[in-house]
């Protein structure tokens, strides 16, 4: 699949948050792991500005065959929040892990934290833009500025693109009652429609998805809507691996 058998995903947010949507992820694929185990993964999740995680799949020392890059706080003003150019060094694999991004300081190559020669392992695969279902319409445009930016940087570099809008049940009362509903949802299908047009992204790109957050047990409708995602995720990882 490709150098070190582990594909990279992205997961730019325009904000700082709560519940990373890397964690979700974890949340559905850990299954068999405690809520104690569960819990510091989420906390470590919103350690860093830039950390890359894998996540065990049975016993010690096995993962999953992928990586999750989260990289929070794309503010919607432009001195804050990780700058343009460091986000490309990022997706370009220049960034070390759990190297703090300094917005008035890009990261310059006499760094300790810049690799000079990143292989394909150091690099993004996918680029995954996370957003609030409810914060849609409310960008403000020096935030999809960025975003917007980003999304050609990726391009340029040939990166796949998906989106992910997070937190449905909290914007929309009938897939709170039903998760069920989410393909049947006006509100929903109006959000998606109006980040496609933000983005430039197709719909066909933009999955919904249910946050895991005061719940116990996991449910089988939340993670399907995960899963979906993760799978094309993987989809668009593998084929970007493979054209190198």
């Amino acid at each position: 699949m490709m150098m070190s058998n582990r594909s990279g995903f992205c997961f730019m947010d325009p904000a700082v948050r709560a519940n990373p949507a890397s964690s979700t992820l974890s949340t559905v694929l850990c299954k068999g792991e405690s809520l104690g185990r569960l819990w510091q993964m989420q906390s470590l999740m919103t350690a860093s500005p830039k950390k890359t995680y894998k996540i065990q799949k049975g016993g010690p020392g096995t993962f999953y065959p992928f990586a999750f890059t989260d990289i929070m706080g794309l503010e919607k003003e432009t001195n804050r929040g990780v700058g343009l150019e460091d986000l490309k060094l990022a997706m370009k694999g220049h960034v070390k892990d759990a190297y703090n991004f300094n917005p008035l300081s890009p990261l310059s190559e006499d760094n300790q934290d810049y690799i000079k020669n990143p292989t394909l392992k150091d690099q993004v695969h996918v680029l995954v833009c996370v957003v609030h279902a409810n914060s849609v319409k409310i960008l403000g445009n020096d935030c999809l500025t960025k975003m917007r930016q980003v999304r050609l940087a990726a391009s340029d570099m040939e990166i796949p693109q998906l989106a992910i809008i997070t937190k449905i049940d909290e914007a929309c009362p009938e897939v709170q009652v039903d998760i069920k509903n989410v393909y049947k949802s006006k509100y929903l299908k109006e959000q998606t429609k109006a980040l496609s047009v933000e983005l430039g992204l197709p719909e066909y790109c933009i999955f919904p998805v249910k946050n895991y957050h005061s719940e116990i047990n996991t449910n089988d409708d939340t993670d399907t809507l995960i899963l979906s995602a993760l799978r094309q995720i993987i989809h668009f990882g593998e084929d970007f691996v493979n054209s190198q």
